[in-house]
């Protein structure tokens, strides 16, 4: 599921956040890029979250996919030659 959940060139937007003084400071002295870090870790968070979400809403279906091919087999296994 490595697709890109949101728009990549969308517009940016302020936003107020509230960090730790002391992990500001040391990020700042290593020049790091906050809004770039923050907005890369946070898209890793929401493809999690959204994996989960999918998982859970569709669970009921994979298990009885998988039920069914657990009885029936899978339409290749006559033909498969390994």
């Amino acid at each position: 599921m490595g697709n890109i959940t949101f728009n990549p060139a969308g517009p940016k937007k302020s936003a107020n956040l509230s960090i730790n003084a002391d992990l500001l400071q040391k990020a700042k002295q290593l020049n790091i890029n906050l809004s770039q870090t923050l907005e890369q870790h946070l898209a890793e968070i929401v493809r999690q979250a959204q994996r989960d979400q999918w998982l859970t809403e569709n669970k009921g279906a994979l298990e009885e996919y998988n039920r069914r091919i657990e009885l029936r087999g899978t339409f290749s296994d006559g033909l498969r030659r390994f």
